[in-house]
């Protein structure tokens, strides 16, 4: 027969182990080289796709730079609270 106390100090310790190893945080340092950009590259915002979305009808030619700033300034229309129709 197992003793109650021992079965609740096991039990005490085990959850004073899980809470003191979830209290620790390792150090979280970015390491820069010198010269060198490590993330991604950027593009052009009019040589991506336009992102399929629920709330915009913003269609432009990837790599049409004039197509995306008529799409813009479409959407932009639709933002002026002076134009929409209530």
């Amino acid at each position: 027969m197992i003793d109650p106390r021992k079965l609740f100090l096991a039990a005490v310790a085990i959850a004073v182990a899980l809470g003191l190893a979830a209290c620790g945080e390792r150090d979280q340092v970015t390491v820069y080289k010198q010269g060198k950009y490590q993330g991604k590259p950027d593009n052009k915002p009019w040589e991506n796709d336009p992102g399929a979305s629920l709330y915009t009808t913003s269609k432009w030619t990837p790599g049409d730079k004039t197509s995306w700033e008529a799409a813009l300034r479409t959407r932009n229309l639709a933002q002026n609270e002076y134009n929409r129709v209530q």
